[in-house]
């Protein structure tokens, strides 16, 4: 019996891929007394009778699966009806393609307030066809070049926040989750590919250019989970998709499968919330493995144009659009800047720490008056440096600069690319990072300029308190002279006042120095005016760190306060080293100050 009704439901699924306009569902045959068109054979009338059978008999096992169907997957709503083809010719725009094969995966279509609410609160009003252009012609693919594999690929302006997000993510679980890569082997140890460099000195080109596609696919997978269930406080996630119609690619290799995405997708355009609500599909999971299950499913639609905005709309729904609305500061401006279209410092944010705030400072600010505004406020798994704080626009907190593992996306004025280390080790601080760290973070939590570096003479007196700093009266009376206290004074003077009263002063000079490898990655692949190549080719760019002692030679002089036998006895320090410069240099010392960097060839680029 189990294996008839298997067979009626396929028999029914291929019917109703014809393309003859199916008749409606019904639970139960036609009664026999219903009227018979006059001009309809007899052959006809029992082809139509055995395809409503089967139809019925696939409603009915669909419907019986669908009971059993484990509650850890939650829809928002149940599928609708799947159109006829008449319908779905009246406009272009709903030609899209099918990916799964489950009605349990087709999800709900938003409403048309919520449609227009999402397109608003991304693109506003007045968005240009440029930048829904950009953002409507940019996949999430890899690079096809060696030394590059690992990295996505950029090919327009904009949706570079997005893509550098997500491949923070899957740098994270490509140097150091190997083991969740590979199926049925997440138990099994395995080395990381990190180890593997550090142990073999393979070079990096042979490393990433060994790794298979299902290995990145995997770790595409796992990212994109991961930063959704963080938008959606890891409850849940809502995965936005493409109005499934009539065409099925299960079975099909990748190349197949992409260009029968790409052929669906001519002529489609989001130019309106009612554009949106035309073609968007959204599913809601609080399973991780459910989740998992659709992204992989839909693959080759996140690598097709659409993939980068379909992912940034599944961020924004997880987190909730009301919610995505109370995080910012404000909720007018729409969230791609104009007028390039870039993402904006909020989008980052959600992606990165799963809040739209628009700021990169560690926990709120009280701006008086009962008014407050956000930063980050939990610790986060990869982090973030900007150019801007070299420029003193803003300051990034310690939750983004000291992230879980040593991965950072960078942000220019213009471009977002990613930093990272293969030595987790290079985050560990010693004792005179650690007590920098704990001063600096107790001041920061008193700074009330929106990263400006100033406190009150209020908030700094609870500096002190707080970090056991015991200042002496002449000391503290000039720093609190103006009305306000500046952090750079304040270092100064923590470096002259010794251990015994809470400051960082050491004769030796030698705490602090640290020697390591940095990796940057840019995903950029455009046309360049004027290059004899012509394309800006991804790039991977190896740098070589060091961060010296945090005393100038002039600070050694070990005589009177600092040194064991008094007079004029000075410590040997080494000659400062050559440095090169370039704009990602700036970045690296707003996480390591006075690091000096150097590379081979070209500088590496940050836009």
């Amino acid at each position: 019996m189990e294996d008839h009704e298997e067979d009626d439901l396929q028999k029914a699924l291929r019917m109703s891929m014809q393309h003859e306009p199916p008749e409606p569902k019904r639970s139960k045959a036609r009664d026999d007394s219903a009227e018979t068109p006059l001009e309809e054979s007899p052959d006809l009338k029992n082809r139509r009778l055995q395809r409503e059978l089967m139809a019925a008999a696939a409603e009915k096992r669909m419907m019986a699966a669908s009971a059993a169907m484990p509650t850890t997957a939650t829809i928002t709503s149940a599928p609708k009806d799947v159109p006829s083809s008449s319908e779905a010719s009246s406009s272009k725009v709903d030609k899209t393609v099918a990916i799964v094969k489950e009605d349990k995966f087709l999800g709900k279509e938003l409403s048309s307030d919520e449609a227009q609410q999402l397109f608003s609160m991304v693109f506003g009003n007045e968005v240009s066809k440029g930048i829904l252009a950009q953002w409507s012609n940019q996949g999430i693919r890899f690079s096809p070049d060696e030394e590059t594999s690992m990295g996505l690929v950029q090919h327009e302006g904009g949706p570079c926040g997005v893509l550098a997000a997500i491949q923070a993510f899957v740098l994270k679980y490509l140097l150091f989750f190997p083991q969740e890569l590979v199926k049925g082997v997440q138990n099994t140890p395995m080395k990381s590919i990190s180890r593997r460099l550090q142990e073999n000195q393979d070079s990096v080109s042979n490393i990433f250019g060994s790794l298979t596609e299902e290995t990145k696919s995997r770790a595409l997978v796992r990212s994109m989970g991961e930063i959704l269930f963080l938008c959606g406080n890891n409850n849940s996630a809502t995965i936005a998709s493409l109005k499934i119609f009539d065409q099925n690619i299960e079975g099909k290799d990748e190349k197949e499968k992409d260009e029968i995405v790409a052929r669906s997708l001519e002529g489609l355009s989001l130019e309106s919330g009612v554009d949106l609500q035309k073609v968007l599909t959204v599913s809601t999971f609080t399973s991780p493995a459910s989740a998992m299950q659709r992204l992989e499913s839909m693959i080759p639609i996140f690598r097709s144009r659409m993939g980068a905005l379909l992912f940034l709309l599944s961020a924004l729904l997880s987190r909730g659009l009301e919610t995505v609305q109370s995080d910012r500061d404000d909720p007018s401006q729409p969230l791609v800047t104009a007028p390039f279209g870039h993402a904006s410092q909020e989008i980052v944010n959600l992606l990165l720490s799963g809040m739209a705030v628009a700021n990169v400072f560690d926990g709120k600010m009280d701006l008086g008056g009962g008014m407050f505004v956000k930063g980050i406020l939990t610790p986060v798994e990869v982090g973030f440096l900007t150019l801007l704080e070299s420029l003193n626009f803003c300051k990034v907190g310690q939750s983004l600069k000291s992230p879980k593992w040593p991965i950072w996306v960078v942000g220019s004025e213009s471009h977002y690319t990613v930093l990272f280390a293969l030595d987790p080790q290079v985050q560990a601080e010693n004792e005179f990072e650690n007590r920098e760290t704990t001063i600096r973070r107790a001041f920061d939590s008193q700074d009330q300029s929106g990263g400006g570096g100033f406190i009150s003479v209020d908030g700094f007196r609870q500096v002190l308190r707080e970090t056991n700093v015991n200042l002496p009266p002449e000391k503290m009376e000039a720093l609190c002279s103006s009305g306000f206290i500046v952090w750079s004074e304040f270092w100064q003077v923590l470096l002259d006042l010794d251990k015994g009263f809470g400051g960082l002063k050491d004769s030796t000079g030698l705490m602090g120095k640290k020697v390591f490898y940095l990796w940057h990655f840019n995903g950029i692949a455009k046309a360049v005016f004027g290059s004899e190549v012509g394309v800006q080719r991804p790039r991977l760019t190896k740098l070589r760190v060091s961060v010296p002692p945090r005393w100038t030679p002039e600070e050694f002089m070990a005589g009177g306060s600092g040194g064991s036998g008094g007079g004029d006895e000075v410590v040997e320090v080494e000659k400062p080293e050559r440095t090169q410069h370039a704009p990602l240099v700036d970045c690296v010392r707003t996480r390591w100050a006075r690091a000096v960097c150097n590379w081979e060839g070209d500088p590496p680029s940050i836009v």
